[in-house]
């Protein structure tokens, strides 16, 4: 599931009692931004509990499910997600379920309490995993067998886990990083406003993966590449008004982004052109210059490459779906 595809991803969804409604949106609520900057269908949900009840979540607000969670040789990715008083959940029953229906899936997550479950199902055996960090001691005293990183997030095989709810969001971006791209987790993380704490009254970057904490040049450079969108500058020109050299500037990317600085600015200008794209009428000429490309034929390159479509051809599908 996380090979580079433009295909629809069917996830089953599998919430408890009790789950954290944030959980569930860090979950959810990526993917469907994705679809909706996209204008595609790159990933459908369907949401299981136990019993086939709607889920009472810890702020007395219901989730709405499908059906109750009956697995029989489904291959979609199984998400696990559960916050408090897994235990009451973790039933003979249950660990059977999970235990049968990894044999067909092709991804198995546990989002944050979730891991406890797919532990004691024997489904993290061997792997490397990680774990809410209140229960992190005693996860790794119960399930000696497993691999526990202090990671936000683990992606070991066909293995998922996630730390929390921020965590979780962390995965669901890496997710359609790998599978779209770089440029579109840019913009989905930008669409939530996703940023770290405020610095001296600046914003920090948008997080995409493990970043968690923005280095200030970091930001400084990418707040440049924002305001010279139209007429991007050189590396060596944004680390000498930053006032590091170029080579110090692009190793702090790839520790704090881990993307180079010309990735983080092609995709910012993508975005920017995409968005032009979508919502203008604008001839892709006039995109191309307002974006900083040297040409219309330069600018749809780069646009395909990224978004696996021209941007004629976004503009054709989008038409065609309004008029449906």
């Amino acid at each position: 599931m996380l090979d580079p595809s433009s295909e629809t991803l069917d996830l089953d969804i599998l919430v408890l009692p009790e789950t954290n409604l944030i959980l569930v949106a860090s979950v959810i609520e990526p993917l469907r931004a994705a679809n909706r900057i996209s204008g595609q269908d790159l990933y459908r949900w369907q949401i299981f509990s136990p019993d086939g009840a709607a889920i009472e979540t810890r702020s007395r607000i219901p989730v709405p499910v499908d059906g109750p969670f009956r697995p029989e040789q489904e291959t979609a990715p199984l998400f696990l997600l559960s916050s408090y008083q897994w235990q009451e959940s973790a039933t003979p029953a249950l660990r059977r379920q999970l235990s049968r229906t990894a044999r067909h899936r092709s991804m198995m997550a546990g989002i944050e309490s979730g891991s406890w479950l797919l532990a004691q199902a024997s489904l993290l055996d061997g792997h490397s995993v990680t774990i809410h960090w209140e229960d992190r001691e005693d996860f790794a005293a119960a399930y000696p067998q497993v691999n526990v990183l202090t990671e936000r997030y683990v992606i070991d095989g066909k293995r998922m886990t996630s730390g929390g709810s921020l965590p979780t969001l962390d995965l669901m971006l890496e997710i359609i990083r790998r599978r779209q791209g770089y440029s579109l987790a840019l913009e989905v993380s930008r669409l939530f406003i996703y940023e770290h704490e405020r610095t001296g009254g600046l914003l920090q970057v948008p997080a995409l993966g493990n970043m968690r904490v923005a280095d200030q040049r970091v930001s400084q450079a990418v707040r440049l590449m924002e305001e010279t969108v139209e007429a991007p500058v050189t590396l060596a020109r944004l680390a000498r008004r930053i006032g590091i050299s170029a080579r110090h500037l692009q190793d702090l990317f790839q520790e704090t982004m881990a993307v180079a600085p010309h990735q983080h600015y092609l995709a910012l200008r993508l975005n920017a052109a995409r968005r032009k794209v979508i919502e203008t009428k604008l001839e892709f000429a006039d995109i191309a210059a307002a974006t900083g490309f040297n040409s219309s034929s330069a600018f749809s390159r780069s646009y395909r490459a990224h978004y696996h479509e021209s941007p004629t051809e976004t503009r054709r599908r989008l038409r065609v779906a309004g008029k449906g």
